[in-house]
Order: structure tokens, then C-alpha cells, then sequence
């Protein structure tokens, strides 16, 4: 049995401030010395960087679709280990999951599956007594538990007082209250919220401007207490060792892409290969001109090349450099950014050349998750292995596939490049649901 405070924090809607109230209360209990953890619902890379920036520990994704319902409760329990507090960002709605799978991986399976009383935060612009409606509708439509409500962009005292008075009228908790003319704004572009690495001193400032919004707005002594109901849960928490097994004793280096071009990755992808026996170290493709000493290996995932793509064409040397490990049959998995960095080229700005495609921007938004099955055998997974993964971006690579194609799903003959030891594709894949790719990556580097 594992014993952690936690509360899920959920809205009726994106875009109604959960990201502003989980990341507030994170920043606001460790501005008070407590030692806290974040998560998010879902596949999202970026909300986790605001959540780590906040309380000093990585922020992690729980993602049902992605790593099973089985793994939730013991990737919680692995990523709040020693926390006196853990709070979870919903996704989207409450209610909504994996598109056709009802409820599935919504913000409401994960608090079921935690156990976790919800925190609902309502945006309160242009409503009244109708609030008492939309709680009433979300309390009794599922089966979370109702911890309380934080009601944001409050106009003023009287728009207050008349929110509180419905909230009374269905029983709900008030447990804070955020002025509109005090909301926080966060930078976004074309994916959503700028992640919290480039941002620099921007990003901090933010992240403190959040805390002290939610300190002044929301009774952080009731959310602890609501926090405490959550009960025990019988999990064991997850252990990369025994998801692994045993390590090779050559400790190869693998490098792991990083800094503010590669700002989409998950924790639990590093902790594995550590597990599996490699030294991992991280280069950063914007800045670093050469490959950490004795690299055997390279993995690289997503974030924004297309942002940095003068930057990353400009370093020519580690370009060179990551063409030769390749050459070498070194093996190299990439993802998305990964994918566009080891193309010839993207948006005209020379890449490094490893494989024989060309990417460009697009004003389609690519979204979604996929039930893949591996085309080719390949570093990372025997062919006709499954993987459910996800798509996020906003480029396309011509041509989309090479001639041992990486992946096929529903709606799409074949995707990405299989060549030697590299694979590279756009999707997005949680290895703690697929800990066999973190050993073969690892053992390709010894070979």
C-alpha cells in the first residue's frame, strides 16, 4: 500500500485554467518548503516542463492509452515517491478520452484509477447561478468524487458573492477564487504552450507569478485537507530495474537529445536506459558541437526543430558528426523532431543528412493517437510488433516513408525509416509501456 496526498485537477473544458491552478498550487507548497509532485493526464510534453520548473522534481505523464491501465498507479506511485503532496493536471474535459473510447484515458478514468477526489476549476466568465448546473451535471454524470472548486476569472465582489451562493446551493466546496484582472498569461505559438525550458527567466517569473496568484486566491490548508481523503492505494510502485531486468555490464554512452530543440520527452525513457546498463548524457543540438565522449548511441525525441532550424543547421559539426555514428551502425532512434533533424532538410535549412527526406511546415495540425504495428524489424522492435503511440505536429516529410517503413496504422500504408540501426518516426512512444525498446537500444550500443 502506498500512502500519498493527492488531488486531480480537472475543468469542464481546455483552456479554463488547470494549467494555471495545478502549476500555481505546485510552486505555492514548495514556496512553503514542501517537498511536492507533478503529473499530467495524457501525452502532453509541455505542461510537465511548468510543472518540474515549479517543484524541482520531474514533471510526468500518466497516460492510460499509452502504457496500460495497469502501469497509472505504479508510475504515480514511482514519481511521487517521497513527496508529501501530489497534483494531477487533467486533460481536456473531465470526461473526455481517447476519441471513440469513451471515457477511456480521460481525466476521469486516471482520478478513478488513483482513487484521487477531483478538484474542478470553473471559468466562471459570463456565468452565474448556472455554475451550480454545470457542478451538479459533472458530479452525478460519473463516478469521480468532488473534493472542491477553485472558480477562476471572477469579475468582481458581487460576481463572487452570487458564484458562491450556487456552489452552496449543490453542495460544492468553494476552495479558492482567482480574480480575472489577476490571470497569468502563458507564451504559446503553433503546438500550444511554449515549453518551460526556453523560456529562460521568463518561464520562472511565470511559474512564481502562478504560485503567488493561487497562494493569494486559493486556501491551500483545504486542498491539503482534501488531498489527506485520498486513501491508500494498493500499488507497487514501478521499478525501471525490474521493468528491464538485467543490465549489460559494458555501460555504454547513449546520447540523449535535449535543450530548447528537444523539449518533448518523457522521464521514464532516461531512467530505463540507465536500467538496461547505459550512462546516459545529454547533448543539446543547438549548442553542443560534438557528441559526448564514447557515444555508442543516440536517442533523440520531440520538441521544436522548426523553431531552431537556422541554429541547428548553423552547427555543422555535430550535424557531421551524429551522419557518421549512424554510418558507423550505431543505433539511433529518433521521433518527430528526432525524425526532421536527421532529414536532409527542414524549411530549407541544411539537417544532418542520415536519412534521404525533406520536411516542411504545414498549417495542418497533426493529432492523434495511433494503434501502430512495427513494419520492419528494426533497433527498437521485432516486425508485427504493437505499440499504441501518439502523433503531434505540424510538419510533413517527403517522401513519408523509406524503403523499410517504421510503422503502419489505420489510415496510413506506412510511416517512417528503418536503415541499418537507425528508426525514425513521428510518433510519440511512452517506453515505460514498452521497456523492451530501452534493451534493445541498449545492447544494439554494445554490439
Amino acid at each position: 500500500m502506498v500512502t500519498i496526498p493527492r488531488i486531480v485537477v480537472a475543468a469542464a473544458a481546455s483552456g479554463h485554467g488547470k494549467t494555471t491552478v495545478a502549476t500555481g498550487l505546485l510552486a505555492a507548497y514548495t514556496a512553503r518548503g514542501m517537498s511536492v509532485a507533478g503529473f499530467k493526464v495524457g501525452p502532453d510534453y509541455i505542461d510537465p516542463t511548468y510543472h518540474s520548473l515549479a517543484c524541482g522534481r520531474p514533471g510526468r505523464n500518466l497516460d492510460p492509452s499509452l502504457v496500460g491501465e495497469e502501469l497509472v498507479g505504479p508510475l504515480f506511485a514511482h514519481g511521487a515517491a517521497g513527496a508529501q503532496l501530489a497534483v494531477v493536471e487533467g486533460v481536456m474535459g473531465l470526461y473526455d478520452g481517447r476519441s471513440g473510447q469513451g471515457a477511456f484515458g480521460s481525466t476521469a478514468h486516471v482520478a478513478e484509477l488513483l482513487d484521487a477526489p477531483v478538484v474542478f476549476v470553473v471559468d466562471a466568465t459570463g456565468q452565474g447561478r448556472s455554475v451550480a448546473a454545470l457542478l451538479h451535471g459533472f458530479r452525478s454524470f460519473g463516478t469521480v468524487r468532488l473534493g472542491g472548486v477553485v472558480l477562476n476569472r471572477v469579475g468582481s465582489d458581487r460576481h463572487e458573492e452570487i458564484l458562491r451562493e450556487a456552489c452552496e446551493e449543490v453542495g460544492a466546496p468553494v476552495l479558492g477564487v482567482l480574480r480575472r484582472a489577476n490571470a497569468v498569461a502563458v507564451p504559446s505559438r503553433h503546438l500550444g504552450l511554449v515549453p518551460a525550458a526556453e523560456q529562460s527567466g521568463a518561464a520562472v517569473d511565470g511559474v512564481r507569478a502562478m504560485g503567488e496568484l493561487v497562494a493569494d486566491g486559493v486556501d491551500l490548508g483545504e486542498v491539503l485537507a482534501v488531498a489527506h481523503g485520498a486513501p491508500p492505494l494498493d500499488v507497487t510502485p514501478w521499478s525501471a530495474a525490474e521493468a528491464v531486468g538485467e543490465p549489460v555490464a559494458q555501460r555504454p554512452v547513449i546520447a540523449v537529445a535535449g535543450g530548447p530543440a528537444f523539449t518533448f520527452g518523457y522521464a521514464e525513457q532516461a531512467e530505463l536506459l540507465r536500467a538496461a546498463g547505459a550512462e546516459v548524457v545529454h547533448v543539446d543540438p543547438v549548442r553542443d558541437e560534438a557528441l559526448p565522449p564514447r557515444t555508442a548511441g543516440l536517442v533523440a525525441g520531440g520538441g521544436f526543430p522548426e523553431v531552431y532550424g537556422a541554429e541547428l543547421a548553423a552547427n555543422k559539426p555535430l550535424r557531421d558528426a551524429v551522419r557518421e555514428l549512424a554510418a558507423a551502425g550505431r543505433p539511433v532512434a529518433a521521433e518527430c523532431a528526432g525524425l526532421l533533424w536527421l532529414a536532409r532538410s527542414l524549411d530549407g535549412h541544411e539537417m544532418c543528412g542520415v536519412l534521404d527526406a525533406r520536411a516542411v511546415m504545414t498549417e495542418r495540425l497533426t493529432l492523434g493517437y495511433r494503434d501502430a504495428v512495427a513494419v520492419s524489424g528494426s533497433v527498437l522492435a521485432e516486425p508485427g510488433t504493437r505499440v499504441t503511440g501518439h502523433e503531434f505536429h505540424r510538419t510533413a516529410v517527403a517522401p513519408a516513408a523509406g524503403p523499410a517503413p517504421a510503422w503502419a496504422w489505420r489510415g496510413t500504408a506506412a510511416e517512417g525509416f528503418v536503415q541499418h540501426r537507425v528508426h525514425a518516426s513521428y510518433l510519440h512512444l511512452h517506453w515505460a509501456g514498452q521497456p523492451g525498446f530501452a534493451v534493445r537500444t541498449v545492447r544494439a550500443a554494445c554490439a
